[in-house]
């Protein structure tokens, strides 16, 4: 892994040494549920399960944004929190995400664990000021940390339009100071979440809406924490296939087109840091590969995946390095053009076969 994603097993790195450098793996269980015992959850339900737990955990973290209170959330990712936490840690917000984003830098600042939400993703380039300017400089000009997440329901396949359907990472990624996280299992959506809360960062958790009630898993009960580091998904030996978020599932599905054993897929998870070592290591051993993003194309995730492939494991290659990604153009209303824009798994299984021929 680079120096950005180095991993700290145990604690969190507290005050100079917390910038990117890692985050708290591995905790124990406080409420009674019996080691290694799970439940099967939708993505959503993962995520308010995160909150709960860590809202329980450490009285420090308190949840804010739009109808986050008593409606529990437009996803309802937040139902049944104001019941048990009351108003003084559950509290709603006018419709400003600078406002939001802002007073969210104050209370981490002041000792406590913000995790806002900006309704939709799409909303957040009017509070990006605060976000990139101050919560993602502050620890670089003053050397205090800023633990705040900001939840970001991300991602189209729902005919949401051009406002309600990006997929803005790359914008954080290119912001010194912002950890990037983007889970695409409930497993991964809970026990990322409780690391970024307890994380010294400020961390951008991306959450896609199309995958909220779509996808179920086994989640491990009580305190769940992941690292940020790759999956590997499905293990292969001619051609790796990274993607993030929903593509995940869309590259799983692809890869079931062939021989077993012929396609890897690796789940990034988390985007910022990026697990270099892990694209790496699978690349070396498939020879080829093909990076699938929902967003578009220009200087996605997949462009920087791709430019480290090409840098530091271009002789292992066997093929061209390939991506797959939306078109430079706004996602549109209709169903229809929708399904021409955004990445299939029919796309992505003939992007690979083409490879394979290599």
């Amino acid at each position: 892994m680079s120096a950005q994603g180095a991993e700290v097993r145990g604690a969190v790195v507290p005050g100079a040494g917390a910038a990117r450098q890692g985050t708290l793996v591995g905790a124990a269980s406080a409420d009674g549920s019996p080691a290694g015992a799970t439940r099967t959850m939708t993505y959503l339900q993962a995520i308010t399960d995160a909150l709960r737990v860590e809202m329980r955990r450490d009285e420090r973290v308190l949840v804010l944004g739009e109808d986050v209170g008593a409606f529990g959330g437009a996803f309802k990712a937040t139902e049944g929190l104001f019941d048990e936490f009351g108003a003084d840690r559950v509290q709603d917000t006018p419709i400003a995400e600078a406002a939001i984003i802002g007073t969210s830098v104050g209370a981490a600042l002041a000792g406590l664990r913000p995790v806002c939400e900006v309704q939709f993703a799409d909303f957040v380039a009017t509070g990006f000021d605060q976000l990139v300017n101050v919560a993602g400089k502050m620890h670089w000009r003053t050397g205090l940390a800023v633990p705040m997440v900001l939840r970001l329901p991300s991602g189209g396949g729902f005919a949401g339009g051009p406002f309600h359907s990006q997929n803005p990472e790359a914008w954080f990624m290119h912001a010194p100071g912002l950890k990037v996280l983007a889970p695409s299992t409930p497993a991964d959506a809970k026990g990322l979440l409780a690391a970024a809360i307890r994380d010294h960062n400020p961390v951008c958790f991306l959450e896609h809406k199309h995958l909220y009630r779509r996808v179920k898993g086994e989640v491990p009960l009580g305190e769940h924490v992941e690292p940020f580091v790759a999956r590997t998904v499905v293990a292969g030996d001619e051609l790796t296939i990274v993607a993030y978020g929903a593509m995940l599932h869309l590259a799983v599905e692809a890869a079931a087109r062939f021989e077993p054993g012929r396609v890897e897929v690796l789940d990034l998870r988390s985007l910022v840091p990026l697990d270099e070592d892990a694209i790496l290591a699978s690349v070396r051993r498939t020879g080829r590969v093909l990076i699938v993003d929902e967003a578009n194309e220009t200087c996605a995730a997949g462009a920087q995946v791709a430019a480290l492939v090409a840098d530091r494991a271009f002789s292992d290659l066997d093929g061209p390095v390939r991506r797959l990604a939306a078109p430079d153009v706004p996602i549109p209303f209709s169903p229809g053009l929708e399904e021409a824009v955004l990445p299939t798994a029919d796309r992505i299984a003939e992007a690979a076969r083409e490879l394979l021929a290599y």
